[in-house]
């Protein structure tokens, strides 16, 4: 039996990693979210809208566990990569991989970069590059957006 030549393997061991990381997307109809979702998920995950500084029920929390999609349940962020920002809106410095995917927002007469959910597009907040390292990064979300599941 032959062996495979090491670039060959790496890119075989490259696809199955990748294929073991996909998220398979879901899509469903907006009349499913504004069911499933209260009226505040719905404007923020499905709309884009965003929630009021300080008022959001994450933005102060400080348990351990993981924030999770309210649309789709996916996991987005670990409370490790949480930091204080003084925004008013829950922060942190990376996401977990391939669970998040990022798109230009224009509105408001800038360019934004939005994150929303891999699994189910939904909106989740922006990044900005005056974060903490090791990225530099500010993932500023919607509480919204997030549920919780404590470790």
């Amino acid at each position: 039996m032959k062996s495979l030549s090491p670039l060959l393997a790496i890119l075989i061991l490259s696809a199955c990693t990748q294929a073991q990381t996909d998220v398979q997307k879901i899509s469903k109809p907006d009349s499913y979210w504004k069911e499933k979702l209260t009226e505040q998920q719905y404007l923020v995950t499905r709309k884009h809208d965003t929630e009021t500084a300080f008022t959001g029920v994450f933005w102060n929390h400080k348990e351990d566990g993981i924030y999770t999609c309210i649309c789709c349940g996916l996991e987005l962020f670990d409370s490790e990569t949480k930091f204080k920002s003084g925004t008013g809106w829950p922060s942190y410095y990376t996401y977990i991989e391939n669970h998040v995917e990022k798109s230009t927002d224009m509105s408001f007469g800038m360019m934004r970069d939005e994150v929303h959910c891999a699994r189910c597009n939904a909106h989740l907040g922006h990044v900005f590059d005056d974060g903490p390292q090791p990225t530099g990064l500010r993932y500023c979300i919607n509480s919204a957006s997030l549920g919780f599941e404590k470790r």
